[in-house]
């Protein structure tokens, strides 16, 4: 929980946006305006009745005065800081917590800004190796800046979003579907409920979509490289998109949109969301992973989907009352871009650099296939216990190339006696843990050989007659 200064803090932000003075605030909360400027100022604990009136007098979420969003801002403000600009004018942690708390606005905005430095650097860099006409990267700006909003959009409801849980359950009660005919029982709700007919398209017709829907002659076109679990989902997804169109496009006006081609990359999200809570049902799934003890490949064979999607599905179990294991999510490709995240752990992921090397789901790529198994342990101390595989993305023919991609998901230690893989390991002594960071930048190892970048932490201090573990590690 956030402590009396913080929501204080939190407070009299509110209380002056809204431009009102402390006695017309405290005389709507019913309290005395002596009483309200104690609060303000972190001598008094805001109690849990007056947090509710809080809420309600200023027309505001709960949320506003949650610890986690804090949390994630100052972390993404730490990796902002650790650039080498700043190596000369160091922003110390406890600026950046007074920042997000006084100004979470003028927060947000220097990350917009820096997501924007890093494209646009990126861009430079990738100019400068090869020719690229402007129009090429102004759209590749445009869809990087978009795919972060969409992460920050997920990680703000924890990817859980009851009202497509619902519209889930309730297909399965209208359409009468089944496990074994899931792709039969959707065909018929979708002419059924939309009138719209499903056919299967050679590659070349399909001109290299996977899926294409013609709203003028109520067509759903597949391709033929879909596998039977892949044409479920996609069918999932324009049944998504059909039946809960108001839904998902409500959800995607969230303030973390700024553009129509992040608000369209949000609806997809949201499709796809609702796409694995119709082939994975919430109560039918969350009771075989408790069964298979979170056995994600035997889960893959149960709801015939991949071990991506399985991931995917197992971040999402946040019900109230019917809650599974708390994970991480990171999905990296050979060159260790992470290509999507989210965070319902201990974990912050890097924004803006690359994830440390010794994650195991780095590792996953020498023994493509393989599941790795990794207890961990962060610099702030906790553990972590997580698991990583390789997965494939199919060509459809000969001349596609082959893309691989690694997919991990873990649980703070306390929780991994509930999954499978733990089976066999001493997670009791920390000692043999493998030591990992988050961004080289950030971690306060020094003595580690794969640090890549010198630590914020620590002044780099270079003796050309000594050599430590790495360039940048001290030695005795």
């Amino acid at each position: 929980m956030a402590g009396p200064i913080q929501y204080g803090a939190k407070i009299r932000r509110l209380r002056q946006n809204r431009g009102l003075t402390q006695a017309a605030l405290a005389e709507r909360l019913g309290i005395s305006t002596t009483y309200l400027n104690l609060l303000e100022n972190g001598r008094r604990r805001l109690t849990p009745d007056l947090l509710i009136r809080l809420t309600r007098t200023l027309s505001i979420d709960l949320e506003e005065f949650g610890p986690e969003d804090d949390a994630r801002i100052v972390a993404d403000l730490e990796e902002v800081f650790s650039e080498p600009l700043f190596e000369q004018a160091p922003v110390d942690r406890r600026e950046m917590e007074a920042l997000v708390v006084e100004r979470p606005e003028v927060a947000r905005a220097i990350l917009r800004l820096h997501q924007a430095y890093a494209t646009a650097r990126s861009s430079a860099e990738s100019l400068a190796a090869q020719a690229m006409d402007s129009s090429d990267l102004a759209t590749m700006d445009r869809v990087r800046l978009s795919s972060e909003q969409v992460s920050d959009f997920i990680q703000r409801h924890a990817n859980h979003f009851p009202d497509l849980e619902t519209a889930a359950e309730q297909l399965w009660r209208d359409a009468r579907l089944d496990r074994d005919g899931l792709y039969a029982g959707m065909i018929a709700q979708l002419e059924r409920q939309h009138g719209v007919t499903v056919r299967v398209l050679t590659v070349n017709e399909l001109r290299g979509a996977v899926r294409r829907f013609d709203p003028v002659r109520r067509e759903l076109l597949l391709s033929e490289t879909l596998r039977r679990g892949s044409r479920n989902f996609q069918v999932a997804t324009q049944l998504g998109l059909l039946s809960c169109g108001e839904t998902i496009a409500h959800l995607a006006e969230g303030p973390e949109f700024t553009s129509e081609e992040s608000r369209a990359l949000g609806r997809l999200a949201l499709a796809s969301y609702f796409a694995a809570a119709v082939v994975m049902p919430y109560g039918d799934f969350l009771k075989n992973t408790e069964a298979a003890r979170y056995d994600i490949e035997l889960l893959g064979h149960r709801f015939r989907v991949g071990w991506e999607q399985v991931c995917h599905r197992l971040t999402t179990l946040r019900r109230q009352g019917s809650e599974g294991v708390r994970f991480h999510l990171a999905r990296v490709d050979i060159a260790g871009n992470i290509s999507k995240r989210f965070s319902g752990t201990s974990v912050r992921f890097p924004r803006f650099s690359g994830l440390c090397p010794l994650w195991n789901v780095h590792a996953a790529f020498l023994q493509p296939g393989r599941i790795r198994v990794q207890f961990s342990r962060l610099p702030d101390g906790n553990a972590l216990f997580s698991v990583a595989r390789t997965v494939q993305r199919h060509a459809g023919d000969y001349h596609q190339p082959t893309v691989l991609y690694s997919v991990g998901i873990g649980c703070d230690i306390s929780e991994a006696r509930r999954l499978v893989y733990s089976d066999g390991m001493d997670l009791s002594h920390l000692d043999s843990a493998v030591p990992i960071g988050i961004t080289c930048r950030l971690c306060e190892r020094t003595n580690c050989q794969a640090r890549a970048f010198p630590s914020l932490q620590f002044p780099l201090r270079i003796d050309e007659h000594v050599r430590g573990v790495s360039f940048f590690a001290p030695a005795g």
